[in-house]
C-alpha cells in the first residue's frame, strides 16, 4: 500500500542540515524535470511580476520569493519536518515509526514531482497549479515524466487534491480518498463535500493506517481496515468515501 499526499502550503521556514542534494532523492527519474523546475523557479522568482506568475498571496510574496531564491544553497531538511498544516498535523508523525511512514507515504509537489518523507529539501512556494515559464502548467508538464518514472506497486490510496492527482494518474488498484458531512435534513439522511475537514479526516486516517501496521492489497481490504479503525466509510466504485456525522 502507498499514500499519496498532497504537499501544504504552510511549511517550515528553515532547514537545519546541508544544502540540497538532488542525486540523493528518491525516484531519481525525476532528477533532470527538478533541475529544469528549479532553474524556472529561481528565474521566475526574480522577475518584477513574480507574485503574479507565481500566484503568491500578497502577504506572503517576499518571504516566499526569497526561500525560492536561495533553493541551491539554503539547509534542507526531511519532508517529513517540512510539510505542516491540517492534514499533516493530523497525520502526526513524531507518533509514527518513521521507517514504516517513509515506506508508505509519497508526497506530491510541484516543484520535486515527488517525494519520500525522509527526502531532504529546502522550503519553497510553488502550487502544481501554476503556470510556470518556459514549461507551462507543472501538473502538465509532471505528467509524462511521472508516468514510468515512480514504480509503485500495491494498492494505491490517492488522498491528493485535484492539481496534485492530475500529474500522476494512479493505476490499479486505486481508491481515492473523499470525505462527506452527513446531516438530517427534513428527516433524511444529506451528504456535503466538505474542505477544511477533509484535510483532517485524510491526515488522520493516514495515520490510523499506518500505525495499524496495515497493509490492504484491495480496496475491499481498505474499507475493512479503514471501518476497523474506528471510521465510517463505504466503497463507492474507485472511492473510498469517508462520513463524519453533525
Amino acid at each position: 500500500m502507498h499514500i499519496l499526499l498532497p504537499p501544504s502550503e504552510k511549511k517550515a521556514t528553515e532547514g537545519d542540515g546541508p544544502p540540497l542534494d538532488l542525486a540523493s532523492l528518491s525516484f531519481p527519474g525525476l532528477t533532470a524535470a527538478r533541475k529544469r523546475v528549479i532553474t524556472a523557479l529561481v528565474k521566475a522568482s526574480r522577475r518584477r511580476d513574480a507574485p503574479e506568475v507565481l500566484e503568491l498571496p500578497a502577504g506572503q510574496a517576499d518571504e516566499a520569493l526569497a526561500r525560492n531564491k536561495a533553493l541551491r544553497e539554503a539547509p534542507a531538511l526531511p519532508a517529513a519536518r517540512l510539510y505542516t498544516g491540517v492534514l499533516y498535523d493530523n497525520l502526526d508523525l513524531p507518533s509514527l515509526d518513521e521507517s514504516a511512514a517513509a515506506e508508505r507515504v509519497v508526497v506530491f509537489s510541484g516543484l520535486w514531482g515527488a517525494l519520500r518523507l525522509t527526502d531532504r529539501v529546502p522550503p519553497y512556494r510553488l502550487s502544481m497549479s501554476v503556470s510556470l515559464p518556459p514549461m507551462g502548467r507543472l501538473g502538465t508538464f509532471w505528467r509524462p515524466v511521472m508516468r514510468d518514472a515512480l514504480g509503485l506497486d500495491g494498492l494505491i490510496v490517492d488522498m491528493r487534491s485535484g492539481p496534485y492527482a492530475s500529474a500522476w494518474k494512479a493505476p490499479r488498484p486505486a481508491v481515492a480518498v473523499r470525505v462527506f458531512r452527513e446531516r438530517i435534513v427534513g428527516g433524511a439522511p444529506e451528504r456535503t463535500v466538505v474542505s477544511h475537514m477533509a484535510k483532517a479526516t485524510r491526515g488522520a486516517i493516514a495515520h490510523d493506517l499506518i500505525k495499524a501496521g496495515a497493509d490492504p492489497a484491495t480496496p475491499e481490504e481498505l474499507l475493512k481496515a479503514v471501518t476497523g479503525l474506528g471510521h465510517t466509510a463505504e466503497l463507492n466504485g474507485a472511492n473510498l468515501d469517508v462520513i463524519l456525522h453533525s
